[in-house]
């Protein structure tokens, strides 16, 4: 299964260009991953609430992102930066990093291991350098665009795609009560026309296990930049295709992602029973 079935090669992205950047966003998640696997309180609570009473902000989310933009501000002061958290940035050199500083925080602040940090590079506009870090695996997950997408040192590729019947598909759910219900119904009319469904609790991480072959496909509503840019570029550089509603590009009103084959038929079917509106 997953990334060993799936390797073609072993070392890491061609980062070319981008080396720079791969290296600090590197740098700075495993320094957040650890703060977060190493710091944790024994009575972590919550610190504030964002859309909803159950859309939660902990200490430890602000205290990493503080962690990452420091390391990004010390390295390159004139980047732009957007964090989860309210970082925000213009900068003036063309680069603007994308940070979810703890993606999976409900996972977090009960004691689940599937959450990450998730650290992406936008040159001009286009992500160039994408890294999540999962520290309760002890797996980096790194790409670069058009150099490939490797973890653990072991280049990853997607599963051949499967037939729809046969597929595993993850997905995730909003915060919200009234598009939690929608996503509902659509997970619903979707479960019998697949393998199974997953919901992990970290997009971030599910991106990576497209990528890695761990999963057939992905897809939710409502996701963010910081919390697709990073994992969105590991799938598409690890041979998948992904995407929002049919001829658009994944966005916070849908976002798909599966190995061509799958990927056409499913976003398909997603937009017809409506997953890209509440």
């Amino acid at each position: 299964m997953g990334t060993e079935e799936n390797a073609v090669s072993t070392g890491a992205p061609d980062a070319g260009p981008y080396a720079e950047l791969l290296e600090i966003a590197l740098d700075a998640a495993r320094r957040a991953g650890a703060l977060l696997r190493d710091g944790r309180p024994a009575d972590l609570g919550v610190a504030a609430t964002k859309s909803s009473p159950i859309d939660v902000v902990t200490e430890m989310d602000i205290a990493a992102e503080k962690l990452i933009t420091t390391c990004i501000e010390r390295a390159r002061p004139h980047d732009g930066v957007l964090g989860e958290e309210g970082a925000s940035t213009a900068g003036t050199s063309g680069v603007r990093w994308i940070v979810d500083p703890l993606d999976g925080t409900v996972n977090y602040l009960y004691g689940l291991p599937s959450w990450s940090v998730s650290i992406a590079a936008e040159k001009d506009g286009e992500v160039v350098v994408g890294v999540v870090e999962a520290p309760m695996r002890g797996e980096t997950y790194q790409a670069v665009l058009g150099g490939g997408a490797y973890v653990g040192g072991v280049r990853a590729r997607c599963r051949p795609a499967p037939d729809m019947a046969q597929a595993l598909v993850a997905t995730g759910f909003g915060y919200l009560t009234e598009r939690r219900a929608a996503q509902a119904q659509v997970a619903a009319r979707l479960l019998p026309r697949v393998r199974d469904i997953r919901r992990a609790g970290s997009a971030a991480i599910d991106l990576a296990d497209v990528g890695c072959g761990r999963l057939d496909a992905y897809y939710e509503r409502g996701l963010n930049p910081w919390d697709l840019a990073a994992g969105d570029l590991f799938a598409r550089e690890a041979g998948a295709r992904t995407g929002g509603r049919p001829g658009e590009r994944a966005s916070g009103e849908l976002t798909v992602a599966a190995p061509s084959g799958l990927f056409e038929p499913l976003q398909t079917l997603l937009d017809e029973l409506g997953a890209w509106h509440d």
